[in-house]
């Protein structure tokens, strides 16, 4: 049975509970949801506050790593005194001050094909917040094998791309970029590129749990910081698709 809202929680969401279609009825899907977040970098950060501030009931925050000096320009839950922690630590602690309705968990490891189903299970959906393609496409394919919706982004410089991946339903990942691209170790990016595209994931992440709205499935989202312009591509399944053409 569902909690009901608490008075606390209907004073704290009072506002997006007013959205049309919304409603208590949002807020409580939101809060018996669970939300996985791979990576806590530039995507992550932003992705797991907002997550956080709309009232998701269960965050699963996913990163192996700790803080570099070199993350803060766009990491904005490291501050300079955590540098050297988990990522995930900070985050859950800092996340738990900011709205102690909600449970966070930290999972301090690597997702690799052999804990990546583990993970995932029994999420409503999955963020990829991640900055390389071979464990995107970890999470792809096992998403695509769970039939969990899975929202990318991925970002450089000023520019990035975002779609929704629904199993069944439309494209996966491996449909829309069938190689994986050549990998990257250190790659330019201003903070406030993966500051906007964490924030639409978060959009399509809630929209996915409430009901609202249209997702973009089947759409890519591309983005160029430089001239400001947005470019909003149709995409389909890929018929031979290894990953999701049995579904």
């Amino acid at each position: 049975m569902d909690v009901p809202l608490s008075n606390s929680e209907l004073d704290r969401y009072h506002r997006q509970i007013m959205i049309s279609g919304w409603g208590e009825e949002g807020q409580l899907l939101l809060k018996s949801a669970k939300v996985v977040v791979v990576g806590l970098g530039g995507l992550g950060c932003p992705v797991s506050l907002y997550l956080a501030a709309a009232g998701v009931g269960n965050l699963v925050l996913v990163d192996k790593e700790t803080f570099e000096l070199s993350n803060l320009n766009r990491q904005v839950l490291g501050w300079e005194k955590d540098i050297g922690r988990h990522k995930v630590e900070v985050a859950r602690e800092k996340l738990n001050g900011f709205n102690p309705a909600i449970s966070v968990t930290e999972k301090i490891t690597e997702v690799t094909m052999h804990n990546v189903d583990n993970i995932i299970d029994g999420a409503t959906v999955v963020v990829d917040a991640l900055d390389n393609w071979d464990t995107r496409f970890i999470v792809n394919d096992a998403c695509v094998r769970s039939k969990i919706p899975f929202v990318h982004a991925g970002i450089i410089g000023l520019s990035g791309q975002i779609t929704t991946i629904i199993p069944g339903e439309g494209p996966c990942l491996k449909c829309i970029i069938p190689e994986e691209p050549e990998p990257v170790t250190t790659f330019p990016v201003l903070g406030a590129t993966p500051g906007l595209f964490g924030t639409l994931q978060v959009i399509e992440t809630l929209k996915l749990i409430t009901g609202i709205g249209e997702t973009l499935k089947g759409r890519l989202i591309y983005f160029d910081g430089e001239f400001m312009d947005f470019d909003s591509v149709e995409i389909g399944r890929n018929p031979n698709c290894p990953t999701c053409s049995s579904l």
